[in-house]
């Protein structure tokens, strides 16, 4: 470990690392630590809108409940439900038939059976069903005279933008495709909040949509008959864990056949007016009382401190577990051998794989699961590499000569390592630091997908959105947030890097 006459790095880090976890500890005794119901949505409008509204359902019933917004898409929400990372979310019978359970047109019943050996239950249906659509920009419907999705058999060069997770379902892209035997030549895989800008201007001819999509009329798109029956019913539910209390239960079932299909466009119609799901799920209470809801809208400076505060814990303690990790591995490393290739090629082969994979590989994994724990062990996976490498190189490019005068000095390895070569290699280690540092704070931006928090929140949400005001809340602060994290590790130079070795030292000349 590094030593400096005046300050032990080691002592730093440890202290940084108690104070960073007594952080933990402190927000893990939230109120929602006890008997707590976590309700998980997907990265879409009603999704979002339809999760708040379970919220408040439970919160006015006298349930402690929080909501984990836009948790990406239906394979990890699923799989967090599973693991009991969340205690409920709404889905659609046709997504479940398709997706999670691949039965086909299985009916309600036959689909409750077949969920319950994985432990989960099936609401009722709320009462509207929300289908996918295929959706064109009218003029460009009328011009070429279209109605219905067969008629695009005869639009093989026609610009595609469609959801990515939509492209490869069995109710999805290509299986309507090959359904109605289309050979589009020019389709691009857009987000589908994005897709909507994408459409605007002209950038793509086609999308797909959802019917209940209150961009449809603001765009004035047209939806293509689905002539050939493709798309199955995607009546909305509510998917939950049946070890869910049977008290809160019974809440969630009292939504069940309260919410048609004109509603539920004017409830995400309302989301996308005001950017606030909670005020668009308060409607729906205004809705079935007759009264004001009454509901509290979180200010943004509130939001703004707690996205800050969670974004810090993930970037804070995946940092330090990445030093205390990745500085004993770029010692080993700069030794030669196997073992130090299979460190350096492991590390930098974990930076290969895309950061939404590894999180949605890590959501499975037993005890991790949609929580801060797997966006902390995804950031220092990915924050080894940096630290590992320049901590090997920090050591190999030591001058020969001063290694032999270690040895001349009749030093054990040990004290060679702590008292002179750790100490000559602190710029550079502390150079690997400093870029893990800056990469983490915008990396931990896509925590947000499985419902970790940070400043990826309003993020994801101002894509969903199609807002840049709303993206802005989040990219500027993580923006300023990597500033002051540089600004910090310029100041950490003057008290772990011997003065001999700082480059401003290096820089002045001699009397």
């Amino acid at each position: 470990m590094i030593k400096h006459p005046k300050t032990s790095t080691f002592r730093i880090i440890v202290m940084i690392f108690l104070i960073i976890v007594g952080m933990d500890g402190i927000l893990s005794l939230s109120p929602l630590s006890a008997q707590q119901i976590v309700v998980g949505s997907k990265r879409f409008t009603e999704s979002y809108v339809l999760g708040e509204i379970a919220r408040l359902a439970l919160k006015n019933d006298g349930f402690q409940a929080e909501h984990r917004q836009g948790m990406g898409g239906t394979t990890i929400v699923w799989e967090a439900l599973k693991s009991g990372a969340v205690t409920l979310y709404p889905d659609y019978t046709g997504t479940i038939n398709e997706v999670i359970l691949k039965n086909g047109g299985a009916s309600n019943e036959e689909m409750r059976v077949a969920l319950a050996e994985h432990g989960i239950g099936m609401s009722d249906e709320l009462g509207f069903n929300n289908t996918y659509a295929i959706v064109m920009p009218r003029i460009l419907v009328e011009k070429l005279g279209l109605r219905k999705i067969s008629d695009l058999v005869k639009q093989p060069t026609m610009r595609v933008g469609i959801d990515p997770e939509f492209i490869e379902r069995q109710d999805g892209w290509r299986a309507m495709c090959a359904h109605y035997g289309l050979e589009m030549q020019n389709v691009r895989a857009i987000e589908h909040g994005l897709s909507y800008a994408a459409i605007a201007s002209g950038e793509i001819d086609l999308m797909n949509a959802y019917s209940t999509d209150a961009k449809l009329a603001e765009y004035n798109l047209v939806v293509l008959e689905d002539d050939l029956n493709f798309f199955p019913r995607y009546n909305a539910v509510f998917l939950y864990n049946l070890n869910i209390d049977s008290r809160a239960l019974k809440t969630i079932e009292k939504l069940a056949g309260t919410i048609d299909e004109e509603e539920m466009i004017g409830l995400n119609s309302a989301a996308e007016r005001t950017n606030d799901y909670t005020v668009a799920a308060g409607k729906y209470f205004e809705n079935i009382s007759g009264n004001k809801s009454g509901i509290q809208v979180e200010s943004f400076w509130s939001k703004l401190k707690r996205w800050t505060l969670q974004h810090l814990l993930l970037v804070g303690v995946s940092l330090v577990i990445a030093i205390l990790v990745g500085i004993p591995m770029g010692i080993r490393a700069s030794r030669p051998g196997v073992i130090s290739q299979l460190i350096l090629g492991g590390t930098g082969m974990i930076q290969t794989i895309p950061s939404l994979a590894l999180l949605a590989l890590l959501v499975p994994v037993p005890f991790l699961g949609i929580s801060a724990n797997t966006a902390i062990l995804a950031l220092f996976l990915y924050s080894l590499l940096p630290i590992v490498r320049n901590t090997a190189t920090g050591l190999q490019n030591i001058p020969t000569p001063l290694k032999e005068s270690a040895i001349a000095l009749g030093l054990k390895p040990r004290a060679q390592l702590t008292k002179i070569f750790l100490p000559i290699a602190s710029r550079t280690i502390l150079a690997g630091i400093k870029t893990s540092a800056v990469i983490n704070v915008g990396t931990a931006t896509l925590a947000a997908l499985i419902g970790a928090g940070g400043l990826g929140e309003p993020i994801i949400s101002g894509l969903n959105l199609n807002d840049s005001d709303i993206i802005l809340q989040g990219a500027v602060p993580a923006a300023v947030l990597a500033l002051v994290v540089q600004f910090l590790f310029e100041l950490l130079d003057r008290i772990i890097i011997p003065k001999g070795l700082r480059l401003d030292g290096a820089a002045r000349p001699s009397n």
